[in-house]
This record gives C-alpha cells, sequence and structure tokens, in this order.
C-alpha cells in the first residue's frame, strides 16, 4: 500500500489557455482537447492520438484520491505504523547493498542515503510493492477531474514526450494511482527531467532497477534545492515555560537563537547557523524537532505534513539517531471532529483549504491564531476543549 498523497515535483507550469476546457465536461471532448494542445507542447497530433487512443477514465483513480484516510492520523501514531525495525533493517541492508551507488550520489548531489532510503521505503517498500493502476488512464482521469488540473494536466504532456522517446507505454505502463512510475515514484515530468541511467546499461529503468530510481531521485532532490552537507532536522527538548506560539513552520530562527530561548538538541549539537524551525506535531506535550532549510525540501517531494516529518525523521533513524520521545500529547481530534474544527475556521475567515479531516498546514496556521486569540497555549495542536471553544460550547 502507499501511503503518499502524490509527489508534487513540478516546475511552476499554468492551464493551457487555448480554447478548450481544462477539465471536466464530456470525456472524449476532454481528449479532442489534449490533442489539440499536444502540438504547443512539442508532441505533433498523430502522436497525441496514438497515445489516447486507448486511455480510459478510472473510477479507482478517483477513488483512491478521495480516500487519505492514513493522513488524518497524528504524527506519532502514523510514524509507528510507517517505522518498524524490520523497515529500519532492510533500509540499512539496502544502503550496504547499494553502498557504491549511495557514493556516486553523496558525491554528484549531496544527498544523504538515508534520505533517499527513506523514500524508497515509503514510497515503494524498497520496490516491491510500485503499483498496477494503468499510468496513462490514472494521469488523464485526474487531469479531467476538475480538482487539481494545473498539476495533472502537464504531466500528460510529459507522458507523451516519453512515448515518443519510446520510453512509456500507455497500454502497459503502470504504477501509482497518481500518476507515479518506479522504486521512488517520479512523475513523467520529472523522469524526463532528472531520469539517469545509474546501472550503465544505457537505459533509465525506474522500475527494475534500484541504481537508476535512485540516481534519479538524487537529482531531483538536488534540482529542488537540497544543500550539500547540511542537516534537516533535529529532536530537540524545550523548556516547559516556552512561549509556544514561536513554534510553526513560519517561525525562523538561527539555531543558535533557538539555544538562547532554552531548546537543546536531544542528542549531538544543532546546526548554529542555520536558520531553523521548531516543529510540534502533537503539541508542547509532544515530541519536538528543529527544522532546517532541507527540510523545506521535503514538501517538493510530497505536500503532506505528517508524511515529511515521518519520512525526515525515518531518515535520522537508518543514519543512527534514537528513537524520538513521544512525551504524553493531550487528546486530538477524530477526524470528524477536525472536520467540524475546520468548518468552524473556516466561519472565522480562515482559510483552512478543504474540509478533510486532516491536520495540514493552513489548518495548523489557523488552530494557532486562535489558541493566541484565546489565551491558550498556542502550540498549533488542536484539542476537544479548543474545538468546543470554537463552537459556543462548554468544554467536555
Amino acid at each position: 500500500m502507499r501511503f503518499t498523497i502524490f509527489a508534487a515535483l513540478l516546475a511552476a507550469t499554468t492551464l493551457p489557455s487555448i480554447a478548450h476546457a481544462a477539465c471536466g465536461g464530456n470525456f472524449n471532448t476532454f481528449l479532442n482537447g489534449l490533442k489539440a494542445e499536444a502540438p504547443s507542447h512539442g508532441i505533433e497530433k498523430a502522436t497525441a492520438e496514438r497515445f489516447l487512443h486507448s486511455v480510459r477514465a478510472d473510477p479507482a483513480v478517483l477513488r483512491a484520491d478521495q480516500s487519505q484516510g492514513v493522513f488524518q492520523r497524528p504524527f506519532v501514531d502514523f510514524s509507528r505504523r510507517l517505522i518498524s525495525n524490520d523497515r529500519i533493517k532492510r533500509g540499512r541492508s539496502n544502503g550496504k547493498r547499494y553502498n557504491k551507488t549511495f557514493n556516486r550520489i553523496e558525491q554528484n548531489y549531496g544527498i544523504d542515503r538515508g534520505v533517499l532510503l527513506a523514500f524508497w521505503a515509503f514510497e515503494t517498500d524498497f520496490g516491491a510493492i510500485q503499483g498496477n493502476f494503468n499510468t496513462a488512464n490514472a494521469l488523464v482521469t485526474l487531469a479531467h477531474d476538475c480538482r487539481r488540473p494545473e498539476l495533472f494536466r502537464p504531466q500528460i504532456f510529459a507522458a507523451m514526450e516519453l512515448f515518443k522517446r519510446g520510453e512509456f507505454d500507455p497500454a502497459k505502463t503502470t504504477g501509482a494511482w497518481a500518476g507515479e512510475i518506479g522504486m521512488v515514484q517520479m512523475l513523467p515530468h520529472d523522469i524526463l527531467e532528472n531520469g539517469t541511467d545509474g546501472d550503465g546499461d544505457g537505459r533509465v529503468s525506474l522500475k527494475t532497477s534500484a541504481p537508476d530510481a535512485l540516481m534519479s531521485g538524487g537529482k531531483m532532490l538536488k534540482s529542488l534545492g537540497w544543500r550539500k552537507g547540511e542537516p534537516w532536522i533535529d529532536e530537540v527538548i524545550v523548556p516547559k515555560n516556552f512561549d509556544w506560539s514561536l513554534s510553526g513552520l513560519g517561525t525562523k530562527k538561527r539555531a543558535s537563537e533557538w539555544a538562547k530561548l532554552g531548546i537543546k538538541p536531544r542528542d549531538g549539537q544543532l546546526s548554529n547557523n542555520l536558520s531553523a524551525s521548531l516543529i510540534l506535531p502533537q503539541g508542547r506535550r509532544g515530541p519536538a524537532f528543529l527544522t532546517y532549510p532541507n527540510f523545506d525540501v521535503y514538501f517538493e517531494w510530497n505536500q503532506s505534513f505528517t508524511y515529511v516529518l515521518t519520512a525526515a525523521y525515518f531518515a535520522t533513524r537508518l543514519n543512527g539517531a534514537q528513537v524520538y520521545n513521544a512525551g504524553n500529547p493531550e487528546n486530538g481530534l477524530s477526524g470528524s471532529q477536525m472536520k467540524r474544527l475546520q468548518r468552524a475556521l473556516q466561519e472565522r475567515g480562515y482559510n483552512v483549504g478543504k474540509i478533510d479531516g486532516i491536520l495540514g498546514a493552513n489548518t495548523r496556521t489557523a488552530v494557532q491564531k486562535e489558541q493566541a486569540r484565546l489565551k491558550l497555549p498556542a502550540d498549533a495542536w488542536p484539542t476537544p476543549a479548543l474545538l468546543s471553544k470554537l463552537e459556543g460550547k462548554k468544554a467536555p
């Protein structure tokens, strides 16, 4: 089972300006629009017609897109579900097995092996579960759906380019429901930009060659802004009398400044000269981390806060870090309660995005602002007591 929503790895793109619908409407009319647009992307119309000849809408793709309940889990539960002793053991074993490849990645792109091993583990369980959705069908289905056409429509033309090069078969190429392909799950646009022959056979085989997939993933992370030789996350200890409103990705201070405020590393030393944010995934009573600029690159791979934090932490575990201190977080909200919270925040003018029961970045920011207004500890962790206050009820 894949746990990611989708790898948000696109260069900046915009919807087409030509006169046909960007999404929705009759499916065949939509396909004709893609054929008409293809030449503007350097794809001959005849090539587009061959690519789209067997493409069909896939309702299972939309069901998968709408079923993201796993992301409603809080960080501690989510990370414990994904990280096991067996995964750590196999991750370290694969690090040794492909040591030469990882050495090349570190030398060429500056990506720590733990980072790629964590993605490889979470995305496909080290290549074992890559998805069996028809990729062309998935991309066209998601582009036709009007939820995120700006993400998926450009991927169709990237897939057409791969098809033109003989590197994509619209009838046979398979992968994840969101159109990602291979062991580290890359979208067609990113395969075009970063696909790398890591095993020297003259081909880029992301589904069957671990060196190809890992080298491609490393190149992609570098292109997204990864900074060589810098950390991405440190577990920290925060004093009990801390100003919790300073937590969250929106506040940046040098690690040395955080240290002056009483924050200490749980192990080792902080990277004092780097800008960092204090992250409290389950509030002031739960785990605590300082995140550095490389952590922000994770959001170019996946947009789920919980997934990103788990992947970043897992990378440190693969490199020998100790198990984080889970603390004793306050009780959070159920999925239905979280939706009620999001509606209450929306009614107060906050942009929380889709009402999906997921504690994403926008919801966290709104929660923290309301906590500060209500003179509660502003740690961005929503509790039943906060929900009751926002709904005008007495706290349970």
